[in-house]
């Protein structure tokens, strides 16, 4: 060890030593920048605000991976090994922090921080991550520009930041970048600029940016053959559904969708009712479906729809044994969801839907009961019933992608109710990475599921959507039922 110290004292007396022309106030204040995360708080505001689907998680991933990395460096790290700071004799005092760290050398903390931003967010995104990379080089080499770290601090900084950001994965693995490769492509009607292609633009869903062009503009600058059919407030959405369908089937074409999941549910079973193909606009929240079926932005179902370029889903379908099938393209539970989405449908217009999620999700925490049902003819106590359409990934409790939508199965994953303390015991195993040994929860792959005796439930949700609870019913799948662009 004491050669590796001598090695890192002569090093730093190296770069103490070097002269880079305008570096200095730039280096000190991009440092300064970074002290308590700042700089990349601020990062990752503006991949939220102006990146799409895959900004936002990078955004997530890299602030989780920072969190992740500040706690092992400040709980763990520093205290076990006290390094003094450099002495200051050789920096420049036009170099130097305004007011110097009071905290041991080894690790760097900023290091850490902004490798596991960096890793984080490139796990997400390759492009959003070459972006940050350069940024967080010069953190780390700022540290040691300006006196406070060792390379050696520096170093080890970069590697637990690195490690903290892989270690995101084992809970939430990234999604891929393209879809599955093996799902086989269908011929579609090709639509050169839109001709042809009706689209009801639901101007409701999602967020839109200060300033940014509206849907209808964008889509109208993409495809200006196609016919745009917007929905607004008090419109019966329905209906505008039933005209585009028809001015579709009229023309030949293809109907079109720009909303959110909900809009696109209804919109795909309009399409494989008649027999249309389908093209998705990702114009809600977290647009699921659009990420999976790989069209992340309108640019990318514009260019499928001029090349028809399609492939073939399953839809999910609940089917009572009386009145209306109920079919979805991402979801259906039974349990603490459907009261989730419930009450956060009743707060979000005064609230805002990301205030509003989180006070439903306290509310049914403390006040809800598992439902009890009789599970392919056996009887069950669960705090929560759900069905994918199609395997999602991780295996864990918070799925997040499907790398395929063609393998007719259904997702199921369960939290018994009959164990004590239930959710909390899933959550630790959950947070402990050890889900898969947990006796609460289960997860398995089926082609159907019956459900029966649902009278301890009053609904059900799927796609987002909230509807009543028959008193029994079976989940199945329409093999390759749908054809989307």
């Amino acid at each position: 060890m004491s050669v590796l110290g001598d090695v890192d004292r002569r090093v730093f007396r190296h770069v103490a030593a070097a002269r880079l022309p305008g570096a200095d106030p730039a280096l000190r204040r991009l440092s300064h920048a970074a002290d308590h995360g700042r700089l990349w708080l601020g990062a990752a505001a503006g991949l939220a605000l102006v990146g799409d689907g895959t900004g936002r998680r990078a955004a997530l991933r890299g602030l989780g991976a920072l969190a992740l990395a500040s706690l092992t460096v400040n709980t763990v790290a520093k205290w076990s090994t006290r390094r003094p700071r450099p002495l200051l004799d050789l920096v420049p005092p036009i170099r130097r922090l305004a007011q110097q760290p009071h905290t041991t050398s080894f690790p760097s903390g900023h290091s850490a921080s902004a490798a596991a931003f960096a890793t984080g967010v490139a796990l997400e995104s390759a492009g959003h991550g070459a972006l940050v990379a350069p940024f967080a080089a010069a953190v780390a080499f700022s540290r040691v520009y300006v006196g406070v770290h060792y390379p050696g601090d520096v170093l080890a900084g970069v590697a637990i930041g690195v490690g903290a950001a892989v270690l995101t994965a084992r809970w939430w693995p990234p999604r891929p970048a393209l879809p599955g490769r093996e799902r086989p492509s269908v011929s579609a009607p090709v639509l050169p600029g839109g001709a042809g292609l009706v689209v009801l633009v639901n101007a409701g869903a999602g967020t839109e940016e200060a300033g940014a062009p509206s849907p209808l503009e964008r889509l109208g600058a993409l495809l200006p053959g196609a016919e745009l059919v917007e929905h607004g407030p008090g419109d019966d959405f329905a209906a505008l559904l039933d005209r585009a369908v028809a001015r579709a089937v009229a023309a030949g074409g293809a109907l079109g969708v720009c909303g959110g999941d909900g809009s696109v549910n209804a919109a795909a079973r309009a399409a494989a009712e008649r027999g249309l193909a389908l093209a998705v606009f990702p114009g809600g929240t977290f647009n699921h479906f659009a990420q999976d079926v790989g069209v992340p932005g309108f640019e990318d179902t514009a260019a499928a729809v001029g090349r028809g370029e399609a492939v073939r889903v399953d839809l999910g379908v609940a089917r009572p044994g009386t009145g209306c099938e109920v079919r979805f393209l991402n979801t259906f539970s039974i349990g603490l969801y459907p009261e989730l989405v419930r009450i956060r449908e009743r707060l979000e217009d005064r609230w805002g839907k990301g205030p509003a999620a989180a006070v439903a999700l306290v509310r049914v925490l403390r006040t809800a009961t598992p439902v009890e049902l009789r599970l392919n003819g056996r009887d069950r106590r669960l705090w929560l019933l759900f069905a994918g359409n199609g395997r999602y990934e991780p295996e864990g409790f918070a799925p997040a992608f499907r790398p395929r939508l063609d393998d007719g199965l259904l997702d199921l994953r369960l939290i018994d109710g009959a164990h004590r303390l239930a959710r909390t015991r899933v959550v630790v195993s959950a947070l402990v990475g050890a889900l898969g040994r947990s006796r609460v929860y289960r997860a398995e792959a089926v082609p159907w599921v019956e459900l029966a005796e649902l009278g301890g439930t009053r609904t059900l949700a799927y796609d987002g959507e909230v509807a009543p609870a028959p008193e029994g019913l079976r989940l199945e799948k329409e093999r390759r039922a749908l054809v989307v662009y």
